[in-house]
């Protein structure tokens, strides 16, 4: 039987402790102890301990592609139709006021429930699902 391992989530970024900063209020998390304000690296934690940390770390180059990988924020969970969309509808307006930008809303199709597509500060693409 295969051991079961806690996953770390890294970004390539150029602003850690920005991007942490607004991770940390995406998803509840803490800031990491030992923050370095100019430091090269920043971590957002889970003050559960459920949750996977999210580590940030600076890097030279800039995203000038569509991520391989992203997060699906989970904030409709069991919720369908007028009400899934309004609760996404609500937490892509207070993560727009964070500094997220909105790419994309799908509507609930035959197949598909509705999902709000953000970037965050520095452009890393994210679902609200």
């Amino acid at each position: 039987m295969a051991t079961v391992r806690q996953v770390q989530i890294t970004f390539d970024c150029k602003d850690p402790v920005r991007v942490a900063r607004f991770w940390c209020e995406v998803m509840g998390y803490e800031l990491a102890p030992g923050l370095d304000e100019d430091g090269p690296w920043a971590a957002a934690t889970d003050p559960t301990g459920a949750g996977s940390r999210l580590f940030f770390q600076r890097v030279p180059e800039g995203k000038v592609v569509k991520n391989r990988v992203h997060l699906d924020v989970r904030a409709g969970i069991g919720l369908v139709g007028a009400e899934r969309i309004a609760v996404l509808e609500a937490e892509a307006a207070r993560l727009i006021a964070l500094g997220a930008t909105h790419v994309l809303t799908q509507y609930a199709d035959e197949e598909n429930e509705s999902c709000i597509t953000l970037q965050d500060v520095e452009g890393n693409e994210f679902c609200l699902d």
